[in-house]
């Protein structure tokens, strides 16, 4: 890198955990030298002790919840298998307290130092067309439709204080593609196929990007690449469009263990001066290394940073 070129920034995006949290995953994201940590929710059902570790996390990290993080409280069918008394506890509540301004659903943090913002969209989000569980977002964010949600979503960027936005959902836009295999594809039930993405999370970054705001990175999970209706193959993990990257990090499961072996899998971003160089997925080993990289894209334009040397351990 030459003397007075901008310095990379090196974001982990951590895809839906599902209760794989380990204390290995703190100390790989250290021996991967992360600058920051984006997680996408579906920690696990209600998880609260686990969503306090990653509280914990000793990096600079903004989080968003997912279905999954609402499990017991957001539908009728989850509240009709609730393992505890919602008059005693409210685990939901609990799990947003804990992440305190790390939580970022219908919020945003700011990053001066990488001169980045990173704006949450709808969180505890289903995907899809349909606006489900209106009394539960109405009860914690007065939000009550689509347009609702994109006009909180917009203000939140609007408010940001860093030249370039990263909007992280658990689900992704709608307007990526419409194959089951696309990266917000519905990939189960009659007729398959279709666009699962979110209406409201779509409609905010055309505003946003009209009103002139720099977004080079969405980032998501929920959808996991790993399909339902067919087994050779698997989802399309990013789109690139001219301004911006889009990543699904719902790498599932991201832990994975044999006799001779634990890997655990984190989605890498590169990003140099508001722009993303190089995104992908790496599967780290039990001694902390680098067991296999795969490069989803690469900047044609940037030769100031060379992937990771590997070896496969899969």
């Amino acid at each position: 890198m030459l003397e007075n070129s901008p310095k990379p920034i090196r974001i982990a995006i951590v895809g839906d955990v599902h209760d794989q949290w380990e204390e290995a995953d703190a100390i790989a994201l250290q021996h991967l030298d992360v600058d920051l940590v984006l997680l996408v929710g579906d920690f696990g059902n209600e998880a609260v002790e686990l969503v306090g570790r990653l509280a914990a996390l000793n990096l600079p990290k903004a989080a968003i919840f997912g279905n999954h993080d609402a499990w017991y409280t957001a539908s009728d069918w989850g509240r009709s298998k609730r393992p505890y008394d919602p008059k005693v506890e409210d685990r939901v509540q609990q799990q947003i307290d804990l992440l305190g301004a790390s939580s970022v659903g219908y919020g945003k943090l700011d990053f001066p130092q990488f001169n980045l913002s990173v704006v949450g969209s709808r969180p505890f989000s289903w995907g899809g067309m349909e606006w489900k569980y209106s009394d539960f977002y109405q009860a914690r964010y007065g939000i009550a439709s689509f347009e609702a949600s994109t006009q909180r979503i917009v203000e939140m960027g609007m408010n940001a204080t860093c030249e370039h936005l990263i909007i992280i959902g658990h689900n992704g836009p709608t307007g990526l593609g419409e194959d089951p295999e696309s990266i917000c594809g519905k990939d189960w039930g009659e007729p398959i196929g279709g666009d699962y993405g979110d209406p409201d999370l779509a409609a905010a970054i055309a505003q946003l990007q009209e009103r002139g705001k720099s977004i080079p990175l969405v980032t998501f999970g929920h959808m996991h690449h790993k399909l339902r209706h067919t087994k050779e193959r698997l989802r399309q993990p990013i789109v690139v469009r001219p301004d911006t990257v889009y990543l699904n990090a719902a790498r599932c499961p991201r832990i994975l263990s044999t006799i001779e072996r634990t890997v655990r899998n984190f989605s890498l971003v590169t990003m140099i001066d508001g722009k993303v160089t190089q995104a992908g997925l790496v599967w780290m080993t039990a001694d902390f290394q680098v067991g296999l990289e795969e490069v989803y894209w690469q900047s044609a334009a940037d030769d100031r940073h060379a992937p990771v040397p590997t070896t496969n351990v899969m």
